[in-house]
């Protein structure tokens, strides 16, 4: 069962959105709530927490002050229906564990799980809402059930304990530990970026990008250093043609070309800026750069048809301009011009003179 489909459709007829309670072989009532227990284990010890795998994660627990990225849907007993869901909202967002996340029961619940993880969890009163509960939504000593899916984490308390340092102390700081800061923020960054935040992406590289900048590192250890930049340069590349800032584009690419001047990415962000900027030649360079490192690259390729296309239509519209021009004046004039303006301009046969095109 997915997250935030409901709970309570064991198989017993629902009557007004709401599922009654069944009865044990000797005919006593037997909440819902108290059968799923049975089956539970205890996470707190106290049974203040229980906790059923749905479906299993993989790789590490998530550690004390992650940033968390879950699906969640919270029901109280004999009501199918959620009291609270993220389950429907388009874009999901990074929550910091203790700040955004403060439901105890919750956070205990979370830190139990892995990437990928669905279980499902009871959270006692002490573990949820308290003897008064939260009217009117939910009543005083209410026994609430959680089911979360945890989708990503974060392990953001390094970076964050970083960041408090003044630049003396971050400088001391062992490299390792530099390079885990500088990915975790493009990681955070990433996780923006797909968001369509780009804004605050960027915010998260130049982040990565000065740290990656300040640390001092032995000369067989810069290759490790010069591969998180290069990382971080293509980042802010592309994060800058979406945010329409070519001129910015460029140049983080071209600082990536620095580092790998065969790098297929950074040469095909140099030629998106370049179109977005006009300067068609140099656009032309940089992707037939970029085709001879990956021929078969479709993002390529399709840009350079792009990038054909749009010369085309250069041309036509000052091969008009021209003629508008030619018509006011002497064949003398008109030589003149030619000589002055069109000598250094390439001809449409010799530029479209591209692989494939």
């Amino acid at each position: 069962m997915e997250a935030g489909e409901g709970w309570g459709g064991w198989g017993r007829e629902k009557r007004n959105g709401a599922c009654p309670p069944a009865e044990d072989g000797e005919g006593d009532v037997v909440s819902p709530y108290h059968r799923l227990s049975q089956r539970m284990r205890d996470v707190t010890g106290d049974r203040g927490v229980l906790k059923e795998v749905i479906r299993a994660g993989a790789g590490d627990v998530v550690p004390s002050e992650a940033s968390v990225l879950v699906k969640f849907s919270g029901y109280l007993e004999h009501m199918d229906r959620p009291f609270d869901t993220n389950c429907f909202k388009k874009n999901l967002r990074l929550m910091k564990l203790g700040e955004d996340i403060t439901l105890q029961g919750m956070l205990v619940g979370v830190l139990t799980m892995k990437r990928g993880e669905l279980a499902r969890f009871l959270f006692r009163p002490r573990y949820a809402f308290g003897t008064a509960g939260c009217p009117p939504l939910i009543p005083p000593n209410a026994t609430v059930l959680f089911e979360i899916e945890l989708l990503d984490f974060l392990d953001t308390a390094e970076s964050d304990e970083f960041f408090e340092l003044s630049p003396e102390h971050q400088k001391k700081f062992p490299l390792q530990k530099v390079l885990k800061v500088a990915e975790t923020e493009r990681e955070f960054g990433n996780y923006l970026f797909r968001q369509k935040h780009f804004m605050d992406a960027r915010e998260r590289y130049k982040r990565a990008s000065s740290v990656l900048h300040r640390v001092p590192a032995k000369e067989d250890e810069q290759t490790k250093v010069d591969t998180a930049k290069l990382l971080v340069l293509l980042n802010l590349s592309i994060t800058y043609l979406k945010l329409q800032h070519p001129a910015r584009a460029l140049v983080y690419g071209e600082r990536a070309l620095e580092l790998d001047q065969k790098n297929a990415k950074a040469l095909f962000r140099c030629g998106q800026a370049c179109l977005s900027l006009a300067e068609y030649e140099r656009a032309r360079d940089f992707l037939v750069q970029a085709q001879k490192e990956q021929p078969f690259n479709h993002d390529i390729n399709n840009e350079l048809k792009k990038l054909a296309s749009r010369y085309r239509e250069f041309k036509d519209k000052e091969k008009e301009m021209c003629t508008r021009m030619f018509s006011s004046l002497s064949v003398e004039e008109e030589f003149k011009f030619c000589e002055q303006n069109c000598s250094g301009s390439l001809s449409l046969q010799k530029f479209l003179m591209l692989e494939g095109l």
